[in-house]
């Protein structure tokens, strides 16, 4: 499963969101069912960031974010309040 969470980040603030982003992907990678996971900024909007994680299924997933929750909130000012757990559908690797 696919978990994404968006965060609007004022340039000012963009150096200290990434440490708290690699932060926040170093607690979920100690956590079980966590797969892989990437911090990423959008070429069009740079004040939209991305936390992209992929887990074993979605009770792993909010497990975690009971886990990371004390690393997480300094940053939840600055989430899109939009559902971040994602099923796959369908699923494809490049060759």
């Amino acid at each position: 499963m696919l978990a994404v969470i968006r965060y609007t980040v004022p340039e000012s603030q963009s150096q200290d969101f990434a440490k708290q982003g690699q932060t926040i992907l170093d607690t979920f990678a100690g956590q079980p069912g966590f797969l892989r996971g990437r911090l990423a900024r959008s070429v069009d909007e740079p004040n939209l960031w991305a936390l992209v994680t992929e887990w074993e299924g979605a009770g792993f997933y909010r497990r975690a974010l009971s886990a990371a929750r004390l690393v997480m909130y300094p940053l939840m000012i600055l989430m899109v309040n939009e559902p971040s757990a994602y099923e796959d559908v369908h699923a494809q690797d490049g060759t």
